[in-house]
């Protein structure tokens, strides 16, 4: 039973939000027949600079959650997994940069991008409606599995991926042993209310954290105590609310007991906690997390510090940030990624 301290403190009763649905035309933009450019000034892709593992799984997440995919998404999600497939190496680890001239510029690591990719093939390892894509995700993901790495955030990604492969095969011993993992790295919620994060500091996608341990509780019988997830991401959400809306850590952090900075605010953050908010509703059947999603949403569509729409509706591009002046209005990989992530969740909870 899931226990007071972990019950969202403002559930919100208000008017549902009229959401656009998730648009992949800049996603598609921002890929050729490799993989997923980086980085675009305003909506042009910026070719020099490569292409990333992190963003490539990342968008292998998102297409391989849509239910009913079209074409052009479903040949994205066959790029994407033939990206990540030629980045593992034959232990399970990842290259993460490729350069526009097809060379990596990198040695396999254990670093974010090994989560990450484990994160997208994981998800498509359990939601692609294509089997072959499956079975090939699943291939990697259970080579990937067997490494760790000493890393929480590259923990959680990787957990997340490992959720996703258990609420299909719930027998797969690396997938469960990989979560077990992933929430004993991230850790336990502290005694201080004030500052009950297990690390001393938030950087970035935090609320993954949080939901890895939610994700944990309820997929391993041996896993951390439900309210412990809960505990973690109530208390987030209420740091990140300001006037009732949605006002996440910036870029540069915050560390207990120091001043906490509100710009320049990335859309990670805020598709990191709707994905939280989702996971914590479903598996608690509690109606308040649904307003996380909510207040997520809200943020790209303008209720936000600045009050500014965080997307562009002509090209279907993320912006890259909120800055105390307005959008940053580049339109890269994660910040649209992003966006996507968030709007397929409004199709649910808005």
């Amino acid at each position: 039973m899931t226990a007071t301290t972990g019950r969202p403190s403002t559930p919100d009763s208000g008017p549902r939000l009229t959401v656009p649905r998730p648009g992949f035309a800049h996603l598609s933009r921002l890929s050729d027949d490799t993989g997923l450019f980086e980085h675009a000034r305003h909506a042009t892709v910026r070719r020099e600079h490569g292409y990333c593992t992190d963003d490539v799984a990342r968008g292998l997440v998102v297409t391989s959650r849509e239910p009913e995919p079209t074409e052009e998404v479903l040949r994205l999600a066959e790029r994407y997994l033939a990206f990540l497939t030629h980045a593992q190496d034959a232990a399970g680890a990842f290259h993460n940069r490729l350069g526009h001239d097809r060379r990596w510029t990198d040695q396999p690591g254990l670093g974010d991008w090994w989560g990450r990719a484990l994160w997208g093939l994981g998800t498509a390892a359990a939601r692609s409606p294509a089997a072959w894509i499956r079975q090939e995700a699943l291939v990697a993901f259970s080579r990937g599995a067997a490494r760790r790495s000493p890393a929480p955030h590259a923990m959680a990604f990787a957990g997340l991926g490992a959720a996703e492969v258990l609420r299909r095969h719930p027998a797969h011993s690396a997938a469960a042993a990989l979560l077990a993992d992933a929430a004993t790295t991230i850790g336990a919620p502290g005694p201080d209310p004030r500052w009950p994060w297990p690390q001393q500091r938030l950087t970035y996608a935090s609320a993954a954290l949080a939901e890895v341990v939610i994700a944990a509780s309820q997929l391993r019988h041996d896993g951390p105590p439900l309210d412990d997830g809960l505990r973690m991401l109530n208390w987030l959400r209420d740091v990140q609310l300001r006037n009732g809306r949605l006002s996440v850590v910036p870029a540069a952090g915050w560390r207990c007991g120091a001043v906490r900075l509100r710009h320049d605010q990335q859309p990670i953050e805020v598709a990191a906690f709707a994905d939280a908010c989702a996971t914590a509703a479903t598996v608690t059947g509690d109606p308040g997390w649904e307003s996380g999603v909510r207040q997520a949403v809200g943020w790209f569509l303008g209720d936000n510090d600045i009050g500014t729409r965080m997307w562009d509706p002509a090209t279907d591009g993320g912006y890259d940030g909120l800055t105390p002046h307005g959008p940053n209005l580049n339109q890269g990989a994660e910040s649209t990624l992003a966006l996507i992530s968030t709007l397929q969740h409004a199709r649910r909870w808005s």
